[in-house]
């Protein structure tokens, strides 16, 4: 695309990419975000360009970029012609591989290379659905996505696009109307009301603590020094959440927009975006977005021919969880060990290169074009007063539709597990749910009617974090849910301060031992303590919540813990150790399949008639339980 140096530019070249897209019979959106690539969603896409090519309907490209007019406009497809596209991730991870086709907006799911040529010649030719690859819950099938409970309880904003366009053409982008808002700030606003605007909008950060976004830009923007900069957090270590990297695959343009657009308020030149190495797709998605935005002129030196120039760098993280923390974070990018810094001076002081410095998360970022178009009016509309807009959640565990959503905030957990997530898998009963990751809490069956906020998770001794969502059920350790995550934030310890090195280390011993059925009661108040000791004086944010885990289920769940100590017992069979096997005699058939692979020889008994279990000297390995065809072995 040639350079865009002016609005009116910009706006021809918008409605040309519209018209294109418009004038498509049909439009195959083939999900490849990272969870159905892994499901072989490449191999859907390639078998569906065959198709098409097959019957020459194709003019669009296929994956490779469209050729453009000789003024840098798209041109406009012949009638009848298909375009077969990559999206973003859907968010319905459960179901993947996920293909949509408009304008009918049927959401197929579970697809396989083998289903494109039912696809191709019954949807694509003829309009009509394939009805076995719809989704279909209580006996209805659901033809439009829209209409799939999953999407019609949620409000999707920053996800809006992701699944619906082609992240990697910027055509696409422009076509729905990406950044308009960038337009709008060069032309029609001062530095000063883009600030008012997002402060008054009350954005708060999404990555975990609620910071006031825009508080944070004035702090900046107030600072002697002139040189500034803006950085992106897409570190996202949290296991089980993948919120951030969902908007850097689907639609990495509606960031960058944000983050030019916070440039601009505090008069920064340059930014960077951490991106975490394990998110190969996100870099390589980024890095085509920001090529394609310098080279139509919406990034770069003069963007827009508005006298601005804003850069762009990626940075990939080392995988360090710790990083996550802003001094840390910044540290890495100079070249340095990723390690927290006391505070103050704050980042908005002395951040990046000991310069003022914005730093924001990506799903942060991607609410500021919207807040600039619509208002800050409109953002109060959506959510709770003290936390308004909408908050994307990873939904993990033991529900049966996991994935991406995004709702408004003060949406009741309820609403997210039932309504949203179809329930509990298995029709098991809902035990409690670990919210924010090794940096969250545990809430529980009572607070499945409190709404999700910043500030009323904080009264639950909980945070929302960047969005994680472990649902567990009644067969779930909340013991070894404990030690899983202590486990977690001690391995990813920097190590810089005694609290998170020392104290991490000491809690994971005393869950170690309770879980192994050494634990005593004293060991409990000495937890107690410890956690209590490195949130009031660890040093970065990550250690001050490191033991809230284990402090939000003890608080919750202090009869397993005794049970565990007591009773030397797992009411779930989850820790080894402590679990015990016994053979039903009413079960039992004789066949001798358990006493033959018991590595111990503790099984005896006489063919057809039960087998015993000689409990000294069972070493609890599960083997019995493994082999056995009739159920017979239990676990007490």
């Amino acid at each position: 695309m040639n350079r865009i140096n002016n609005a009116e530019e910009l706006a021809a070249v918008r409605k040309t990419a519209k018209e294109r897209i418009d004038s498509n019979k049909c439009r195959i959106l083939i999900c490849a975000g990272t969870g159905c690539l892994a499901g072989g969603s490449d191999k859907i896409y390639e078998k569906m360009c065959e198709l098409v090519k097959a019957d020459n309907l194709a003019e669009v490209e296929f994956g490779e970029g469209v050729a453009h007019n000789a003024d840098g406009s798209c041109p406009v497809n012949k009638p009848e012609t298909i375009a077969v596209k990559r999206s973003g991730c859907h968010g319905f991870c459960e179901m993947g591989p996920l293909m949509r086709i408009e304008p009918y907006n049927y959401l197929y799911i579970k697809v396989k290379p083998e289903d494109c040529e039912e696809i191709y010649k019954t949807t694509v030719l003829e309009g009509k659905p394939v009805e076995r690859l719809l989704y279909e819950m209580d006996g209805v099938k659901y033809k439009a996505q829209e209409d799939i409970p999953f999407y019609a309880k949620q409000k999707r904003l920053v996800l809006k696009n992701c699944g619906h366009i082609d992240a990697e053409h910027i055509d696409e982008v422009l076509a729905c109307g990406g950044y308009s808002a960038l337009e709008k700030v060069l032309f029609e606003m001062t530095p000063e009301e883009v600030i008012n605007t997002i402060y008054d909008s009350n954005l708060r950060g999404r990555g975990g603590g609620g910071f006031q976004t825009g508080y944070k830009w004035k702090q900046v923007a107030r600072q002697e020094e002139k040189i500034r900069y803006v950085v992106c957090n897409g570190d996202e270590g949290d296991p089980g959440a993948f919120m951030d990297r969902s908007v850097m695959e689907g639609d990495p343009h509606k960031m960058i927009e944000g983050m030019i657009i916070a440039g601009y308020a505090v008069a920064a030149q340059e930014g960077y975006i951490y991106v975490r190495a394990e998110y190969p797709l996100a870099i390589k998605r980024l890095k085509k977005a920001i090529a394609d935005a310098e080279e139509c002129g919406l990034l770069g030196d003069n963007i827009l021919g508005s006298g601005y120039s804003f850069r762009l760098h990626i940075n990939r993280g080392a995988g360090a969880f710790v990083c996550g923390e802003g001094s840390a974070l910044t540290a890495s990018i100079e070249g340095e060990r990723g390690m927290p810094r006391t505070k103050p001076p704050r980042t908005v002081e002395q951040g990046l290169f000991g310069k003022p410095t914005v730093l924001n998360n990506v799903e942060t970022y991607a609410n500021v074009p919207m807040i600039i178009n619509n208002g800050a009016d409109w953002y109060h509309g959506i959510g709770t007063e003290s936390s308004p807009g909408t908050k994307a959640f990873a939904v993990t565990g033991s529900i049966n539709n996991t994935g991406l959503i995004e709702v408004p905030m003060g949406t009741t957990l309820r609403e997210i597990v039932y309504d949203i997530g179809g329930g509990i898998k298995n029709g098991k009963k809902f035990k409690a749910v670990q919210i924010g990751g090794p940096s969250g809490g545990c809430l529980i069956e009572a607070d499945l009617d409190m709404p999700l906020d910043f500030d009323s998770l904080k009264k639950r001794g909980a945070m929302i974090g960047s969005g994680g969502l472990v649902i567990m059920d009644e067969d779930t350790c909340m013991v070894e849910v404990a030690r899983f995550f202590m486990n977690f934030t001690q391995n990813e310890s920097c190590g810089k301060c005694v609290p998170c090195r020392e104290g991490t280390k000491r809690m994971l011993e005393i869950l170690e031992d309770i879980v192994a059925g050494r634990g005593t009661m004293e060991q409990l108040d000495i937890l107690e303590e410890l956690g209590e000791a490195i949130t009031n004086i660890a040093l970065c944010g990550l250690g001050k919540s490191a033991a809230l885990p284990v402090l939000s289920t003890l608080r919750v769940f202090r009869d397993e813990y005794v049970e565990h100590i007591q009773d030397k017992k797992c009411r779930t069979g989850t820790c080894q150790a402590l679990r015990s096997y016994e053979i039903d005699p009413s079960l039992c058939k004789g066949c001798s399949k358990c006493a033959r692979n018991c590595p111990v020889g503790a099984i005896s008994g006489e063919i057809k008639s039960p087998f015993v279990i000689d409990q000294s000297k069972c070493i609890k390995c599960g083997a019995c339980e493994g082999n056995c065809a009739f159920k017979a072995v239990k676990i007490k």
